[in-house]
């Protein structure tokens, strides 16, 4: 596979030469080669457009910018100019203007493939979608296994090899589900660090944009790229060490690794054997309020109430064309008192203010877990709505905590299971600290390696 980092893909395509359109063209050839399902939309011929200009700005001499002709595949969520918006519901939304990622990404240089599937309005973690079709989990060769949701194309459109960078968004884990179930990288940044405009909300508390790639490489590079360091005197990673000696990873005493399955909790152990012998800190530590934040977003007192007072207001229509997944799970939230609303949010508050304290009291630079308890279902066994439930809550309980505690989390490719499928180690770190995360995790990756060197490719991208 073509693994060069988005770097140097854009150092070329700056250079001249037409290195955008080379880019497309390969782009188009692998997604044309594909059966993997990433996208519900994919117009060669509006990439070979945007190439055509990249390469004519570089031809003149000028710059196009630090992500000149670097491929980004676009979650259905997101307005993009060019595209219908459907938000995996059964009809196109009305018309939304593209928002902050988006643009910033145009702005940059970088190229759009297309529409990569979501979950019907994001709601749910397993990636299913019988409106629009499910993208194909690469990793198991014969079954067809969820590839994590709501971001559902996301990660499959990384290894299809059409896109370099794939846009996704996360309320309680949408980009770092799929980024485990299919052996990528995904970052969660702080709620509220980036605007969500553009995107189609579903809960205006916790919604957030951010991206997946291959490596923390390519992710950090696109953030800094974005959100450059000691912008407006904000955070920088200058000071943060490359290596990871020293760094104090906090193991926590949590649901989040007692309800993990057994084989997926021990690759993740011995990834962070890894990490200690090459001169972490690994310390065991209580933090109930990640049980606490995961039962909370879990019984739907925050999310699901959001959702329907958007729907109703903006998007009353679409309410009965609800797949009976999604519709179904709805049914109580307009009956959420809103005592108890604004009594979940003040809860959450707190919650929030007791683990930073607690990170801060015992120097703790980042919280490490399973980013999945389970390994990715096949779609076979969730045919019962029952099944399809569980599977849904268990893929959102290891991500969801970071979500409601206003933590910034990435998500790495830490091995295999039993099943032959990834498994990722969630590193979660403090409000406001992306950048540092996104260092500390660069580092981890150091020990780890990166997901074509650590899993090597998926049976059904082999070569």
């Amino acid at each position: 596979m073509n693994r060069t980092t988005i770097r140097r893909v854009a150092a070329d395509v700056r250079a001249g030469g037409g290195g955008a359109q080379r880019e497309a063209e390969a782009a188009i050839r692998r997604h044309e080669a594909s059966d993997l399902n990433a996208y519900i939309a994919f117009e060669a011929d509006a990439l070979r457009r945007q190439a055509d200009a990249i390469d004519t700005t570089a031809g003149r001499g000028e710059d196009p910018g630090p992500l000149a002709g670097v491929t980004v595949s676009v979650k259905d969520l997101y307005a993009l100019d060019g595209y219908p918006l459907r938000a995996g519901t059964r009809r196109a939304l009305p018309a939304w203007p593209e928002g902050f990622l988006v643009t910033s990404l145009r702005r940059l240089g970088a190229v759009f493939t297309g529409k990569t599937h979501t979950v019907e309005f994001a709601f749910g973690g397993v990636g299913l979608n019988p409106n629009t079709g499910t993208p194909v989990n690469p990793w198991d060769p014969v079954e067809h296994r969820a590839p994590g949701g709501s971001s559902a194309g996301a990660g499959v459109s990384l290894w299809e090899g059409s896109a370099r960078i794939a846009l996704g968004s996360d309320t309680g884990g949408s980009i770092r589900i799929p980024a485990s179930a299919t052996g990528v990288v995904g970052l969660r940044p702080t709620t509220g660090r980036w605007p969500t405009t553009g995107v189609v909300p579903l809960s205006t508390s916790l919604d957030t944009v951010g991206m997946l790639a291959h490596t923390v490489e390519d992710l950090r590079y696109a953030f800094r790229a974005i959100d450059p360091p000691g912008r407006g005197g904000d955070e920088s990673d200058d000071a943060v060490p490359e290596g990871v000696s020293g760094l104090r990873i906090g193991v926590p005493a949590s649901r989040l690794w007692t309800d993990a399955d057994a084989g997926i909790a021990a690759v993740v152990e011995a990834a962070l054997d890894e990490l200690r012998a090459a001169g972490a800190d690994l310390l065991e530590l209580e933090a109930p309020e990640l049980d606490e934040a995961a039962e909370r977003y879990l019984s739907g007192p925050i999310v699901q109430p959001e959702f329907v007072e958007f729907l109703e207001r903006e998007l009353p229509d679409w309410i009965p064309l609800l797949d009976p997944i999604i519709g179904t799970r709805l049914q109580a939230a307009g009956r959420v008192p809103a005592l108890e609303y604004i009594a979940a949010h003040e809860h959450r508050r707190g919650l929030s203010a007791s683990v930073h304290a607690r990170l801060a009291a015992e120097r703790i630079d980042l919280l490490a877990t399973p980013t999945l308890p389970i390994s990715p279902p096949p779609l076979a066994s969730l045919t019962r709505l029952k099944a399809y439930r569980k599977a849904n809550r268990a893929m959102l309980s290891g991500t969801c905590p970071a979500s409601m505690l206003d933590m910034c989390a990435i998500s790495l490719p830490a091995g295999i299971d039993y099943e032959g499928m990834p498994v990722g180690l969630q590193l979660m770190g403090p409000s406001g600290g992306d950048l540092t995360l996104l260092a500390q995790a660069a580092a981890v990756e150091g020990v780890l390696g990166t997901n074509l060197t650590r899993l090597g490719p998926p049976p059904r991208v082999a070569g």
